[in-house]
């Protein structure tokens, strides 16, 4: 079950501003809306046939003045210590890498564990310093009331402490390309004793470098997952069931020819994805790896590829 409630502190700080901010402008909308039916009202020109000059008022003119200042003024501080909190995390907060990618999310823990979902101890700080690795994307958990951009280049952060245990909805925010409303992940919040347990239990085995097992944890760390399938179901890309060894239609610099999908092309699709593109598939959607995946990691996952029959 994912809840959509308000956790956290920062999450109720929010909420409080939200709603000093509503009570506000709900008053001024109705005094207002009344102070303008009683103005129609008392000066018609039924009862006022005479128009008469009215000079101004000075105080008036202060109040209306002086009032609204004061009040935005108010708003900017709520608003800047709500800021301030939460870009400065607590001394010994836990830090989780969050990896945006076109169209998934990657979580590291400080001791190297991987996950596509983020796990959190209850009541303990956790701070999450944000990367992309293509586009700007915004990592955004609606009941904790925060979002951050994760842009290229940039390693930004915020920090966050759940006080109820729950599984929380999280999604890009930043409109990052076609599978944008896919990019979709979940915040477990759980005791710190179970905590502790999950953690120890995602450690892998050392894995042979060059294997089927070591591709397929690529598959998902890598971000393979959010476009290509591996049971022959279409997904953004080609499946990858099945295609090692096939013969398939591809685009090169716009003309068509047939490849035979075997370790080089593989490698060169991960690499420079756009060079081949297949038939039926769109151009420009795949980002390159270029940088980002090593040759023993790309192998791996050709091994993968090829155990998918």
């Amino acid at each position: 079950m994912i809840w959509i409630g308000t956790v956290g502190q920062y999450g109720k700080m929010v909420d409080q501003i939200f709603l000093y901010i509503l009570t506000i402008t709900l008053f001024f909308f109705l005094l207002i809306t009344v102070l303008m039916v009683y103005f129609v009202i008392r000066y018609h020109r039924t009862r006022n046939p005479q128009p008469e000059d009215i000079e101004g008022n000075t105080w008036l003119e202060i109040t209306w003045t002086v009032v609204p200042t004061l009040l935005v003024l108010t708003m900017f501080f709520y608003a800047l210590t709500g800021f301030k909190f939460l870009k400065k995390a607590p001394e010994g907060a836990m830090e989780v890498k969050v990896i945006a990618r076109q169209w998934s999310w990657l979580f590291e823990y400080s001791d190297g564990v991987k996950t596509t979902e983020l796990t959190v101890p209850l009541n303990k700080p956790v701070k999450l310093l944000l990367s992309s690795q293509d586009v700007i994307h915004s990592f955004y958990i609606p009941a904790f009331r925060m979002k951050q951009d994760a842009v290229p280049g940039i390693e930004t952060s915020l920090w966050f402490q759940a006080d109820e245990a729950g599984d929380y909805e999280a999604f890009c925010a930043e409109y990052c390309g076609q599978q944008h409303s896919k990019m979709l992940t979940t915040v477990h919040v759980v005791p710190e004793e179970q905590f502790a347990t999950w953690l120890e239990s995602q450690k892998q085995p050392v894995l042979v470098a060059v294997s089927p097992e070591r591709g397929k944890q690529l598959y998902q760390e890598k971000g393979c997952i959010a476009c290509h399938t591996t049971d022959g179901s279409p997904l953004v890309g080609p499946t990858w069931k099945g295609i090692y060894g096939s013969t398939e239609k591809v685009f090169t610099s716009g003309k068509e020819r047939e490849i035979t999908v075997d370790d080089e092309y593989i490698r060169k699709s991960i690499l420079n994805p756009n060079a081949d593109v297949v038939a039926g598939f769109p151009e420009n959607l795949m980002p390159s790896m270029e940088g980002q995946i090593t040759d023993e990691e790309i192998q791996a996952i050709i091994e993968f590829i090829k155990s998918l029959k």
